[in-house]
């Protein structure tokens, strides 16, 4: 067989690969679709924790409705299912980046204690309608053990509404509503028992006219329920234990709900002052200054209708304060998007880096300025430069009432003070007054802070101030002989810095040969004494000079007395 030949039939052989199978793709738990299936399964969750109950206690209103009620049940059961196959492609996040992988995320959610429930919460019991019949909802009780997922669909929506305080309000009412509820089916199930009619306590015989009704059965029990627990009083004394006990039940369950009203309505009213205070600056404390100094009636006013003006118009002047707690990249994103467009009005910073301009909107200050106040008066100096956000403003002469000018939203004033202009005539000076005809919104831009940014930038410091020298020329406010002369100053300046700084470096290089010098007589020294030490060594001691000196003189006397005895023996002395 030829060698194509077993290509062709190795290729037929083979199967075709088979399309790709759809699935469903991971969901991120902070993402917006995991959110929306968070609020579709409140409804099955509400459904079942309040129709089921209700449907159990009352037998009027499973009869009447059996067929709506068995499509509601596998409908919820249809959802309940759906939410665990959603809880199998739901990642997580493993050291900050979110898990993707289907095998792990199943082996995850296994191993949680939500999975046990949620299997729980579907178990059929519903195949016991088989042999006790379908008018038995309470095997379907199992179905409530999905409510940690109505808490977290709450829990996800009071972080993203702009209405946290209005949404627990709204949460505390409604599980009050759920409490009420289940205490008024409870005790029309217990008047049942105990026999409709048989006292004042229980509900009264549906023989009698209008207790019949299904309505009136249910607004009664809710009714008397709503007066047990918020302990109005004002209902029937009761007379059997079981009733006596369904009563210290229910004040029992009053005093903890009453507690729990005041906490959580006493933290959404703290809450909503902590938010005002970050907002808003305090008033009252301003207010209580004036008062002990003594500021005058007029003066007082106006202090007050500013601060009232914030209030009514939810202007903030804190924005710094407000932002603190975000990290320092995702701060400056917020102040871009709020504050960018303003900025990028001002002709000196058209065309600057974004960089730039990122870190000059963190430094934007916002100023709201009362009618009739000044912004800046002439002479004054100019520390900083301010941009129009909202409102009007005049140049005004000096007597604040003639007008030269107008200035409107989008405008800017003072922003060549604010940058060192070699030849600028008018100096660091203002050069009029300008005063705000009603309520105005500024940002204001200090010199202190837009040198500490240009210091990282010095190219477009360069950039700036030409457009700066531009501006200055349009309006004959630059002096080019005393910008050359200062320039030339800069030069020779410069030119002097630089002298200073070679004979800086000689002397620097002198110093270090001296140094040199120094350390290699001081090695020289060191090692000559070093020989010194080492050759002095070598000498006798004093004390065995002494005693060298000592044996010499006594063998010297030895002698002479072996001479003079041997001359007076006759015998030969030593030698």
């Amino acid at each position: 067989m030829s060698q194509d030949s077993k290509v062709k039939t190795t290729e037929s052989s083979t199967p075709a690969p088979s399309k790709a199978r759809k699935t469903l793709p991971v969901l991120d738990p902070s993402g917006d679709y995991y959110y929306w299936w968070l609020n579709t399964m409140v409804f099955p969750v509400m459904y079942n924790l309040i129709i089921i109950v209700c449907r159990a206690c009352f037998p009027d209103l499973q009869h009447s409705y059996l067929v709506a009620w068995l499509v509601l049940d596998y409908t919820s059961d249809l959802l309940y299912l759906l939410d665990i196959v959603v809880r199998f492609h739901t990642g997580f996040l493993e050291q900050g980046i979110l898990v993707v992988d289907k095998g792990r995320i199943s082996s995850q959610y296994v191993r949680t204690w939500s999975f046990c429930l949620d299997l729980a919460s579907l178990v059929p019991t519903d195949v016991a309608y088989v042999r006790l019949g379908p008018h038995t909802p309470t095997l379907r009780l199992n179905r409530f053990l999905r409510v940690p997922r109505l808490f977290e669909a709450f829990d996800r929506t009071e972080t993203r509404t702009a209405y946290p305080n209005v949404f627990r309000i709204t949460k505390l009412m409604l599980y009050i509503f759920v409490v009420i509820h289940w205490n008024s089916c409870l005790y029309f199930a217990l008047s049942r028992y105990l026999g409709f009619g048989r006292d004042a306590w229980v509900y009264p015989d549906p023989a009698q006219p209008g207790f019949e009704r299904l309505r009136r059965q249910y607004l009664y029990s809710f009714y008397f329920s709503t007066l047990i627990l918020t302990t109005v009083g004002d209902t029937p004394l009761p007379e059997r234990e079981e009733e006596y006990l369904f009563m210290v039940g229910d004040f029992l369950l009053a005093v903890m709900g009453f507690a729990t009203i005041m906490g959580s309505m006493s933290s959404v009213i703290y809450n909503m002052n902590t938010a005002d205070a970050a907002f808003y600056p305090d008033h009252a404390l301003v207010k209580k200054y004036m008062k002990q100094q003594h500021v005058n009636r007029r003066l007082e006013r106006r202090v007050i209708d500013w601060y009232q003006h914030l209030q009514i118009n939810k202007k903030m002047t804190n924005e710094v304060a407000i932002l603190q707690h975000l990290p320092e990249r995702l701060r400056a994103e917020v102040a871009v998007s709020v504050h960018l467009s303003t900025l990028s009005r001002v002709q000196i910073f058209q065309n600057c880096e974004a960089s730039l301009l990122e870190e000059l909107v963190l430094k934007l200050q916002p100023q709201t300025y009362s009618p009739g106040e000044y912004v800046c008066r002439k002479g004054d100096i100019g520390r900083e430069m301010y941009i129009i956000r909202e409102g009007q403003l005049a140049v005004v002469a000096d007597d604040g009432v003639t007008q030269y000018a107008v200035l409107g939203a989008g405008l800017y004033f003072g922003e060549i003070s604010i940058i060192n202009i070699k030849g600028n005539m008018s100096g660091n000076r203002r050069t009029a007054n300008i005063k705000s005809l009603g309520y105005s919104d500024l940002f204001c831009l200090s010199k202190e802070d837009l040198r500490e940014v240009l210091s990282e930038y010095p190219q477009a410091q360069v950039v700036m101030e030409e457009k700066g020298r531009e501006i200055l020329l349009k309006m004959n406010k630059l002096d080019v002989n005393a910008e050359a002369a200062e320039i030339a100053l800069q030069e020779a300046t410069e030119s002097r810095l630089r002298g200073l700084d070679q004979q800086l470096d000689d002397l620097q290089t002198k110093f270090a040969r001296l140094l040199a010098e120094l350390e290699s007589s001081a090695l020289k020294i060191a090692y000559r004494i070093e020989r010194l030490e080492w050759q002095t060594r070598e000498w006798p001691m004093p004390e065995e000079l002494a005693e060298a000196d000592d044996e010499d003189e006594s063998g010297v006397g030895t002698s002479k007395g072996e001479e003079g005895r041997a001359g007076q023996e006759g015998l030969p002395g030593p030698e």
